[in-house]
């Protein structure tokens, strides 16, 4: 019997769109940590204002790719350049499709030579499976799955944690006995904790400085419980699952598009790799932003951000599509900040048994699904969509990361977010009863935060012009 696969689930539903939206999935979750360690509101406030610890030891996959046709591989599916890239150095890896739509974004750590290792959300790590699977290159893969997708949950080959914070410096200097090593962004070193060798990358997730920390599976209690230690005298804290995925709010990276598979007749052997079980099969969509064509649905890297990353210095996958992409005009991506009294309206509409209310708004993260598409409108025309929504309690805000039309992009510019799904909600089970509300919405600079615009990762890919 064939094993059943995605292209066989999109055939059967009749419609990519209605199977995404109707979806029984409801957003990703965050496993092997508490919702709080404290609270949501002190654990947010420490990432601006003393330090965190992030513990990303089990929501994200990892794919080491290993082998002489390692760096030819990566090079014929990334949008990125390649020129300059050497062992320990790491970069915001981008494929695209054949027609040049997004299929994600990971991290990509240059380890050593000829071997390469990738975290993020699953679907570049399938896309770059497939074509090492498929494409006649010479490398092998070792797929480490998020515990969520695994039937061993807590038995990973890596930890990974993060310290974020004004001072963040301060905790590693205590906790290695040395000075904090000066590196650039996205640049890697070896460090010792606990007596043991762990691998630091200068990184800011939360848009403060500080560095991801890595190392075998085994080793990561002691090296937590030793950064732990470090981080008592200097006010750090530990970061729930609910305040994580509202880091990004802050810091401006979008963290959910949609992977660009569903369509295109090149695409389908790749459809057809994947399984009925697959991540991209089982994927839902939600939010008021409704089309009959999943294709409305899909980003390019100008929309995401990443312009600055595309480079046309060697061939890949899609570098056709985005030349022609790239003379074109761009919609930009924002920060809304909405309208406290609208926002209150929203949550008052949850009192009173006679109501018809609108949809509950989560704190901190309003997300309800695996990829939030809520409309963003002018008056009656669509003018872009929302991506990500929560609540920041340092900027006292409710927030969304959007994508927009270049007309509406301006910070000071007024929009409307359009809060909740048509006809009471598709049938997800996130979603009850409730009706559509207005939010007015103020179109903003991203990142939000004024820290993180003028002072994090100079040099980095959110620097217009940047190369990473």
């Amino acid at each position: 019997m064939s094993v059943r696969s995605l292209e066989d689930v999109l055939r059967e539903s009749g419609n990519p769109v209605h199977l995404l939206r109707n979806q029984k999935t409801g957003p990703n979750v965050y496993p092997g940590v508490p919702a709080e360690y404290t609270n949501w509101r002190d654990e947010q406030w420490a990432w601006q204002n003393t330090c965190v610890l992030f513990n990303q030891s089990y929501h994200m996959a990892d794919l080491l790719v290993h082998g002489k046709d390692a760096l030819k591989l990566l090079t014929y599916l990334g949008v990125n350049t390649f020129n300059n890239f050497v062992v320990d150095r790491a970069k915001q890896f981008v494929p695209v499709n054949y027609d040049g739509y997004v299929i994600g974004d990971v991290i990509l750590f240059y380890l050593a030579e000829n071997t390469f290792n990738l975290v993020g959300r699953i679907p570049v790590l399938n896309w770059i499976q497939y074509h090492a699977a498929t494409g006649g290159f010479d490398v092998t893969c070792e797929l480490d799955e998020r515990s969520a997708a695994r039937p061993d949950p807590f038995n990973r080959k890596s930890y990974r944690f993060q310290i974020q914070g004004p001072n963040a410096l301060k905790v590693i200097e205590k906790a290695t006995g040395n000075p904090a090593p000066e590196l650039k962004f996205f640049h890697m070193t070896r460090m010792t904790i606990a007596g043991r060798e762990v691998r630091a990358l200068r990184h800011g997730m939360a848009g403060q400085p500080g560095f991801e920390l890595f190392g075998p599976w085994a080793e990561g209690e002691e090296v937590r419980q030793a950064l732990i230690r470090a981080g008592e005298e200097f006010g750090m804290r530990l970061v729930g699952g609910r305040a994580y995925s509202s880091n990004t709010l802050e810091s401006g990276w979008i963290p959910s598009p949609l992977p660009a598979v569903y369509t295109g007749d090149k695409m389908k052997p790749y459809r057809e790799w994947l399984k009925a079980d697959s991540y991209e099969a089982n994927a839902s969509i939600g939010g008021s932003f409704v089309s009959g064509n999943i294709e409305d649905y899909y980003f390019t890297p100008w929309d995401l951000g990443y312009g600055p990353l595309v480079k046309f210095d060697h061939d890949f996958i899609g570098r056709e599509a985005l030349e022609q992409k790239a003379k074109e005009k761009h919609r930009r991506k924002v920060t809304l900040a909405l309208e406290d009294e609208d926002v209150a309206k929203v949550i008052a509409s949850q009192f009173g048994r006679d109501n018809e209310r609108g949809k509950f708004i989560e704190f901190p993260s309003a997300v309800y699904s695996m990829h939030p598409y809520d409309r963003v409108v002018l008056g009656s025309k669509t003018v872009g969509v929302s991506t990500w929504i929560g609540y920041s309690s340092n900027e006292r805000k409710m927030l969304t990361l959007a994508v927009v039309d270049p007309e509406v992009a301006e910070p000071g510019a007024q929009v409307t977010l359009i809060w909740g799904e048509e006809n009471g909600g598709t049938m997800k089970p996130t979603v009850e009863p409730h009706r559509q509300m207005e939010i007015r919405a103020t179109v903003s600079p991203v990142p939000y935060v004024e820290v993180v615009r003028k002072v994090y990762v100079e040099g980095g890919w959110r620097v217009k012009g940047a190369v990473v």
